[in-house]
C-alpha cells in the first residue's frame, strides 16, 4: 500500500497515483474521504465504487463490533475499505489518510512508503494552532525503516520531517529536488503541478519496488485521472452560462492559489458562493477575497456547517460585501441571477458545498 496524508493535494495525488497504476494494469484499491454525492466514491477499485451489496453485507456483520467498541463512522469505514480490498486480492491499495495522521484509523497499515503532500493550518480544533503543531501529527505516518515522500519542501517544517524521518530510520525524499518535466494533466488548477510531481515521485519509489511503470503509463494516467478514477470536485466547471466553477480548496494555502487562478482568467465580475465548516481560521482567509467581488454566503448542511449569518458578518467586517442564503442551492441560483455576460461564479469554501453544488446540475 501508499499512505497519503497532508492538508492539501492528497486527494488528487492519491487519484493520480491510481490512475497512472491502471494504466500500468494494475488491480488497484482506492481509499480517499470525505465523498462529494454517494459514500461509496471512497472505496474504489480501478475506478469502480464499492459494491452496494458489500457495504449493507459488512455492516451488518459486524455491527455488534462496532457498537461494543464504539467505533466512528470514519473507523467503520477504514475497516470496510480493507475488508474489501483483501476479499478483491488488489495489487496495490492507496489509502489516503482522513484528518490528521498520527492518530488517524488509517495509521494501522505498514505502507511500501508514506507520502505527505504538505501542511497548513487547517483543522485547528483537532491537530494544533500552528505549522509545526500539525506538521507533527501529519508526520505520525512515517513508520520505522519505512521510506517517506514530502510533497513540498516547506522551510518552517521541513525540520521536523527530517528529525522524524532519522529516528525512524527512514529515506525521506522531497519531491521539490526530483528532476521531473511536465505533463499534461486532465486536473485543471494550477496548484496540481505540486500534485503532479509528488504522483510522479512516488511512482518513481513503487518503481524501485516489483511494481513497473513506464512512461507511457504516467503520460496516459495523468491525461485520464478523471476517466479512470472518477475524482471530482477539482477545478471542476458545472456550468458554461454562466462560466461555473467548483473546488473543494478549504484553506488559506489551497485558496489563495484558486483565487489567484481565478483573478487571471479575463471576466468582468467573480461571483463567489461560498460555505464554510467551524473549525476554520476565517481571519486568515478572506483577506484573500477581492474586495470588488459579489458574495452568497450559505451554510453547508452537515452538523459542522458554520452559520450563513455568522459568515456573511465576518466577510462584512472585512468589507467583503453579500447575501446569505439558508441553502447552497438557493444561494447559486441566485448568484445565476445576478450574472451578467463574461462574469464567473465560483462554488466552494467546503467540501461539503461542492458536494450540494455537484448534486444541484
Amino acid at each position: 500500500s501508499v499512505h497519503i496524508a497532508g492538508t492539501n493535494g492528497k486527494g488528487s495525488t492519491a487519484h493520480m497515483i491510481a490512475s497512472i497504476l491502471q494504466e500500468g494494469k494494475y488491480k488497484v484499491g482506492l481509499y480517499t474521504s470525505p465523498h462529494l454525492k454517494d459514500f461509496r466514491e471512497r472505496i474504489k477499485i480501478n475506478g469502480k465504487m464499492i459494491n452496494k451489496d458489500f457495504v449493507s453485507d459488512f455492516i451488518f456483520k459486524n455491527m455488534k463490533f462496532f457498537n461494543e467498541n464504539n467505533c466512528s463512522f470514519f473507523e467503520m469505514t477504514v475497516g470496510m475499505a480493507f475488508e474489501y480490498f483483501k476479499k478483491n486480492s488488489v495489487d496495490i491499495a492507496i489509502i489516503e489518510t482522513g484528518m490528521g495522521g498520527r492518530l488517524d484509523s488509517t495509521n494501522v497499515i505498514l505502507p511500501e512508503f508514506s507520502v505527505i503532500t504538505n501542511v497548513s493550518i487547517d483543522h485547528v480544533k483537532f491537530l494544533g494552532n500552528t505549522l509545526e503543531d500539525i506538521a507533527k501529527e501529519k508526520a505520525g505516518i512515517i513508520k520505522l525503516n519505512i521510506p517517506v515522500l514530502i510533497g513540498e519542501k516547506q522551510n518552517d517544517i521541513s525540520n521536523i520531517f527530517t528529525s522524524i524521518a532519522e529516528e525512524n530510520k527512514s529515506r525521506i525524499i522531497f519531491a521539490d529536488d526530483l528532476n521531473i518535466k511536465e505533463y499534461e494533466c486532465e486536473l485543471k488548477g494550477s496548484y496540481q503541478n505540486k500534485n503532479i510531481k509528488t504522483a510522479i515521485g512516488a511512482i518513481e519509489l513503487l518503481n524501485e519496488s516489483e511494481i513497473n511503470i513506464n512512461e507511457q503509463n504516467i503520460t496516459d494516467g495523468l491525461k485520464k485521472v478523471i476517466y479512470n478514477t472518477g475524482i471530482r470536485g477539482r477545478w471542476e466547471i458545472i456550468g458554461n452560462n454562466p462560466l461555473i466553477i467548483c473546488d473543494v480548496a478549504h484553506n488559506k494555502e489551497a485558496l489563495s492559489i484558486i483565487i489567484n487562478d481565478l483573478i487571471s482568467i479575463k471576466c468582468n465580475k467573480i461571483h463567489f458562493v461560498l460555505g464554510f465548516v467551524n473549525d476554520k481560521n476565517l481571519d486568515s482567509i478572506i483577506n484573500l477575497f477581492p474586495e470588488s467581488s459579489e458574495y452568497y454566503f450559505t451554510k453547508p448542511n452537515v452538523e459542522r456547517g458554520l452559520d450563513e449569518l455568522e459568515l456573511k458578518n465576518l466577510f462584512k467586517s472585512k468589507n467583503r460585501i453579500g447575501k446569505s442564503f439558508k441553502k447552497v442551492n438557493e444561494a447559486i441560483k441566485f448568484a445565476i441571477s445576478k450574472h451578467i455576460e463574461n462574469d464567473i461564479i465560483f462554488v466552494g469554501g467546503s467540501t461539503f458545498v461542492v458536494a450540494e453544488a455537484i448534486e444541484f446540475f
